[in-house]
């Protein structure tokens, strides 16, 4: 971050309640560190009661865009004057880019779940996906394995089966999908369904810190060394999950991956410019593990 304000510098943001665990204000003034930009990115703990006046405010000031996480993702939908393709199907905003008083909401999770898993394009094409979770995280996975992957078809465990169900019969009227199958989280009854899955995803916040000894299975047989298993948790950087996975043999790929990519579609969004990825992460990785 510059140490000097000027009156032309640009405000970015994130907008949530609580924010103080997030390494967004790390990773973007990292990134306007580097690549010199007029820009600061600045936190704001912003309670529900007062996500309307915010947004407000961010359109009166002239604030250039916010990052948005919970629990305002979805709250802040209506707020939009323009959605794109992927927060609409989707249903939640992460980015927020104001031009000319007008708001456009963006959901930059596709991006970075993209970059993760094309370069296992070929692999996943004509194969089965599980996608665990049915949140918002599993959400944004789905609709990238639908709209940007060519899976045989997608299976989808979650705690609440209800909750699933919900989920499926959404892609279906949203997409025209009708490959998903539901099931219940429910080890060891989930082996098989993750054992003959060439790309396994965790979206859930299993295994997060401080809870690093809890796994969506501890079973090394749900695991081979045919499959890629991509856990969206970014801390720990290696989860238990993918320490089980890649003792099999599996192809892992942690959280961290997805969250600097999204982030820097988010720069991209707001600057115009790419963002240094590789520094940022190398940067984020030194961070995280101190």
């Amino acid at each position: 971050m510059k140490n000097t304000l000027k009156t032309e510098t640009k405000i970015i943001g994130l907008i949530g309640h609580p924010i103080k665990h997030s390494y967004s204000p790390f990773i973007f003034n990292v990134s306007l560190e580097i690549t010199g930009f007029d820009f600061i990115y600045l936190p704001f703990d912003v309670p529900p009661t007062n996500l309307k006046n915010a947004i407000r405010g961010m359109t009166a000031l002239g604030i250039k865009g916010f990052n948005v996480t919970i629990p305002h993702k979805v709250s802040v939908l209506p707020m939009m004057n323009e959605l794109s393709e992927e927060a609409s199907v989707i249903g939640s905003v992460n980015t927020i880019v104001s031009e000319l008083g007008k708001l456009k909401g963006f959901n930059t999770d596709v991006y970075g779940i993209l970059e993760s898993l094309t370069p296992f394009k070929d692999k996943i094409n004509g194969s089965t996906a599980t996608v665990v979770g049915a949140g918002g995280g599993a959400r944004a996975v789905i609709f990238t394995l639908i709209r940007h992957f060519k899976p045989s078809g997608i299976n989808l465990i979650n705690r609440t089966e209800q909750r699933a169900e919900s989920l499926k019969r959404y892609f279906s009227g949203k997409m025209r999908y009708d490959s998903l199958k539901v099931y219940e989280l429910f080890p060891p009854g989930i082996v098989d369904v993750l054992s003959d899955s060439v790309l396994i995803v965790n979206a859930t916040s299993v295994g997060m810190t401080p809870d690093v000894d809890d796994s969506i299975s501890d079973l090394n047989k749900s695991f081979n060394k045919n499959q890629i298993v991509f856990d969206l948790v970014y801390n720990p950087i290696e989860t238990k999950l993918l320490k089980i996975a890649a003792a099999e043999g599996a192809v892992t790929i942690n959280g961290l991956n997805m969250l600097v990519h999204q982030a820097a579609k988010s720069f991209e969004l707001w600057t115009g410019e790419q963002m240094p990825v590789e520094k940022v992460k190398h940067s984020l990785e030194l961070f995280i593990s101190k």
